[in-house]
């Protein structure tokens, strides 16, 4: 996507959702969630020690942050875990506060994410929890593995099974050169459909928690295939 045309948009959120985060749309273009999955992987790989074979275990909801790293996870080649077992991973991203300091307490690994775009800090992270709305923008801006992962390595881990690496990015020949698709406001689906997206040099749209009919704003956004 960054070769193809970085400045694009690849990938466009709506937070339809009730709180602090209600009524955000987030736009990020390849050269933007690039700069997002580098400070991520820098973090995971510098200082959560993660490599191939460590599994990154994302409680998230579907939401820009979460593809981000989901990317990231990917790229130190380690495996990601969404759904029931995520919380039980090596290394633990949650916006959970309670099973983040459930997490550390076991000494374990855990990451604790601020939703709202504006975030700078939690207001409540216990001492051995990683602020994510505070440390990330440490980390550089560029990332280099110090590993490989092998291509029949566990790429993802969800409800709907177990993809390698190999396959865990799927064509999609009908979807078309350069889709826009909607994905599923589901994580694990979300993720799915945005790697198919992505490999025909494509974009996504999330809706989260929509609220009413969505055909003006998906027509506004030129969307191509509703995967709602």
């Amino acid at each position: 996507m960054l070769a193809s045309d970085s400045t694009r948009p690849r990938l466009t959120c709506y937070v339809d959702t009730p709180g602090p985060s209600h009524g955000e749309r987030v736009e990020l273009s390849a050269r933007v969630l690039a700069n997002w999955v580098a400070k991520a992987a820098n973090m995971l790989q510098d200082d959560l020690d993660a490599a191939p074979a460590t599994t990154v275990g994302l409680d998230l909801p579907a939401h820009w942050r979460a593809f981000y790293w989901a990317l990231a996870t990917w790229s130190v080649g380690a495996t990601l875990v969404v759904g029931p077992d995520a919380s039980t991973a090596d290394v633990v991203v949650t916006m959970d506060h309670r099973l983040a300091d459930r997490v550390a307490q076991e000494a374990g690994l855990a990451v604790l994410v601020t939703l709202p775009m504006l975030a700078r800090a939690s207001l409540d992270t216990a001492a051995d929890v990683v602020d994510e709305a505070r440390e990330l923008a440490t980390h550089g801006d560029v990332f280099a593995p110090w590993e490989e992962a092998d291509a029949r390595s566990v790429a993802f881990h969800d409800r709907s099974g177990t993809e390698a690496y190999a396959d865990v990015v799927v064509s999609q020949p009908d979807w078309g050169s350069s889709p826009r698709v909607r994905v599923p406001d589901r994580l694990g689906p979300a993720l799915r459909a945005a790697l198919s997206a992505w490999a025909a040099d494509g974009s996504v749209v999330l809706v989260i928690e929509p609220d009413g009919d969505q055909s003006a704003r998906l027509a506004s956004e030129g969307v191509t295939l509703d995967l709602s």
